[in-house]
């Protein structure tokens, strides 16, 4: 049975413990047609995951941050000129690393999004030290990416025995997202070698990209909370749970 099958047959976790299994071997004519399959399935699941979360926190009055123009930063779906910001991306980590797969599935099948709770215009936060999903917009990776001080920081960290790869900073923190001083921003690594998926490093969770947005889903969007903790949360857990798909 093809990866794609047993996906789809709800094998979501254990199919991709196999990919990751084949290390650079995922990328061979005889498997890499079945993998993008996967990875194309699991990033229209978050999409729709995403739009379920945002759809049920508009309905509860949720305070989203807004960009320039007054709309929700919340859910943005991917930039018409994505593929030609993510050969950006791509051409200007090379140096120092490789993007993962899931990374750039992300961006051409999501986008971003951001359910952090807007302390400056409603500086009483609903749900405390829920830490809301949150990554960054393509263009701000790009941004990050191309400022010239980048690449030389990222080799001082390739050239560190104590840490030995680069990264692309993706989200704030729990803390932060509370406006409370914190820690290290939540980063993607980048691989030396092509790979499927990669850790998403300082969350608490030590865990891969594709796995922390699972988690992330189990708990709602809000993976700091339990759905005992607080009665409105409670209720929204209990309404979007049951729609969200496995990823």
């Amino acid at each position: 049975m093809s990866f794609y099958d047993r996906y789809i047959n709800g094998e979501t976790h254990s199919v991709y413990t196999d990919i990751e299994k084949l290390g650079e071997e995922a990328f061979s004519p005889g498997y890499y047609p079945d993998v993008e399959k996967v990875l194309t399935e699991t990033f229209q699941r978050v999409r729709f995951n995403l739009e379920v979360i945002y759809k049920e926190l508009k309905n509860i009055n949720y305070v989203f941050w807004k960009d320039k123009m007054g709309n929700d930063e919340a859910l943005s779906g991917p930039f018409s000129d994505k593929d030609d910001r993510l050969h950006i991306l791509m051409q200007s980590v090379e140096p120092v690393g490789k993007l993962p797969i899931s990374m750039k599935m992300f961006y051409q099948i999501v986008g971003s999004c951001n359910f952090a709770w807007n302390y400056q215009d409603a500086p009483k936060i609903l749900w405390e030290m829920a830490d809301p999903i949150q990554i960054a917009p393509l263009t701000d990776c790009v941004s990050q990416v191309t400022d010239p001080y980048w690449l030389k920081e990222m080799e001082e960290y390739i050239q560190d025995d104590d840490f030995g790869f680069a990264f692309l900073y993706l989200s704030a923190d729990s803390l932060h997202k509370d406006n409370i001083s914190g820690g290290a921003p939540y980063a993607l690594q980048l691989n030396r070698q092509k790979s499927i998926d990669g850790k998403f490093l300082n969350e608490p969770n030590d865990t891969t990209f594709i796995n922390y947005l699972r988690i992330c889903f189990e708990k709602c969007g809000f993976p700091g909370m339990s759905s005992a903790d607080n009665k409105i949360f409670q209720e929204f857990f209990d309404k979007v749970k049951p729609q969200l798909q496995k990823i």
